[in-house]
């Protein structure tokens, strides 16, 4: 087997290697940002619960809060609907950061500061400027807007560079291995296809989301992006719809989903070199270079990624369950009881039962049925990662294949089964619910949330399968049960997408509780300061 490193192994070697002596050359003396521990704990404690009931992802917790926190104190401050220029204060986000645990105490150097006020200011000013039209195209710009300078101020204030650099890695690699079939998007152009690519393998390989890979598109297309002159960003604020339509137009495209499904069946050697060269930058190139050394390390890491991922399932799975379980209870007795009463029907006590626990179990079951990947995983796994790294070594061309052709009797008699695949499937939960004597209008809610619970744990499910690179076997069972719960799955991923739009509960959290809140902490530290001032005059 060769063990000539590629060239484009080399290049991520060496980037990562100077990226690792970039951060121990970094000014030690260089003063931190401190906030008070007691404040941190309770503020800490607080954004875990907010965490709840507002679930997102595990490599999203940090990002969330910051474009939470965002938010709410450019909202006073930001006016979209008239020309009111005004800065947010970097300072009090990283504060408020700090103390609700998303960044360390005593880490963060001063001098981030001002470099996390240079992009609130570009992001202020586009806001502040945006080109004339519908409020409501205005409002929806912000939210857009504030998600995509989340994602550059967690980058600013805790980068990850390697990161970055396995993505571009695997991103070089898959422009040589993704084919599309002949006859299959021939109009698609080079930089189409590319652009497309580029967002398969950012969520394939790290589970990246719109806002992070929007952010990346950025700069991509801008490689002055962190750095703008003043022409260029009045340009593109002046085309920002325009822009976002385009970028739309990515995120929506056929293709894209196809790409991500090659990616993700490409993704674990990436994964793994990645966690190689993370936990020994120094000797990684040594490691690499050496088909012995590099084969112990993708065994040792893939063990711990198998155990990694198997907790990291478990905190998801309870934080999902723990936010359906929390707007369930909710709904039930600020909704549905309250409904039921008014056109006077009775809300049974099996009803409340069912209404909590199902779900429940629902996602439970989703959690313990997850397997490890097979023994001959590991194996396939090895040959592919020594594929990735070697030079010389061939490696198998992706196909994008173009769907088999239907003919029209065809596509009305699949088309016509999967609606009746719906409707049997909601029937049979509908007839379950009478039998608890659930009240009529109560079905509609249930129906919901099951939904909801059904594509949350098939998302889990689908991280689950990141180190698989084995072709499953499809049962007749599986085929059969993927008839009947596809269409309900897809109904939750509906409901899903509205949710994030539209989350009442996390609305009123925002409105109601977070904003006192926030002020009651920083009150605390303030007391707790005055408090020490009294206690050194002692003395």
């Amino acid at each position: 087997m060769p063990t000539k490193l590629s060239k484009s192994t080399e290049r991520l070697l060496k980037d990562c290697k100077a990226s690792h002596d970039e951060k121990k050359n970094v000014d030690e003396n260089e003063p931190t940002i401190h906030v008070d521990e007691i404040a941190k704990r309770v503020a800490s404690f607080y954004d875990r619960i907010r965490g709840i009931i507002d679930w997102k992802g595990e490599h999203l917790l940090r990002r969330s809060a910051i474009e939470r926190t965002l938010r709410r104190r450019t909202l006073p401050k930001v006016n979209i609907l008239k020309e009111e220029k005004k800065s947010v204060d970097a300072e009090s986000l990283i504060l408020e950061l700090i103390r609700a645990g998303h960044l360390p105490n005593d880490t963060i150097k001063e001098s981030k500061i001002g470099e996390v006020q240079k992009i609130l200011n570009k992001y202020v000013y586009i806001l502040n400027n945006l080109p004339s039209g519908e409020s409501d195209h205005k409002v929806d710009t912000y939210q857009w807007l504030t998600s995509i300078a989340s994602c550059e101020v967690e980058e600013m204030l805790i980068p990850s560079k390697e990161e970055k650099f396995i993505i571009e890695f695997m991103f070089e690699q898959m422009k040589e291995q993704v084919q599309i079939e002949e006859g299959y998007f021939d109009e698609i152009d080079e930089k189409t296809k590319h652009t497309l690519l580029y967002i398969a393998t950012q969520r394939a390989l790290y589970g990246l989301d719109e806002p992070i890979i929007t952010y990346h598109l950025f700069k991509y297309n801008y490689p002055d992006w962190n750095n703008l002159p003043e022409k260029e960003l009045e340009s593109i604020t002046g085309n920002i719809y325009k822009i976002r339509e385009k970028l739309d137009y990515y995120f929506n495209h056929k293709l894209e989903t196809k790409f991500y499904h090659l990616c993700k069946r490409q993704s674990t050697p990436y994964l793994l070199l990645g966690d190689i060269i993370k936990e020994n930058p120094k000797a990684a190139f040594e490691i690499v270079s050496d088909a012995p050394q590099l084969e112990s390390h993708i065994k040792k890491s893939y063990k711990e990624r198998v155990e990694t991922m198997r907790k990291r399932l478990s905190r998801s799975a309870a934080y999902a369950t723990i936010s359906i379980f929390v707007t369930n209870v909710a709904a039930l007795y600020a909704l549905e009881i309250p409904l039921a009463s008014f056109m006077n029907y009775d809300y049974p006590i099996q009803a409340v039962f069912v209404t909590i626990v199902i779900p429940t179990i629902l996602m439970a079951a989703f959690v313990l049925t997850i397997t490890p990947p097979p023994k001959e995983n590991l194996h396939k796994v090895i040959m592919e990662s020594m594929k990735v790294v070697y030079e010389k070594h061939k490696r198998d061309l992706l196909k994008v294949k173009k769907p088999r052709k239907r003919g029209v009797v065809s596509n009305f008699i699949i088309n016509l089964i999967w609606i009746l695949s719906l409707f049997i499937s909601v029937a049979v939960i509908i007839y379950g619910l009478s039998l608890a004597s659930f009240p009529p209008l109560s079905y509609i809610i249930f129906i919901i949330f099951l939904s909801l619970i059904a594509f949350a744990g098939t998302k889990i499910r689908d991280r689950s399968k990141e180190l698989h690179m084995l072709n499953k076997k499809e049962s007749f069972l599986n085929v059969l049960l993927d008839m009947f719960a596809l269409p309900v799955i897809r109904l939750g991923r509906w409901f899903t997408n509205k949710w994030k739009k539209y989350n009442i509960i996390s609305v009123f959290f925002s409105a109601l509780i977070d904003l006192p809140f926030m002020s009651f902490i920083r009150f605390l530290e303030q007391w707790r300061s005055f408090l020490k001032e009294k206690r050194e005059d002692i003395y």
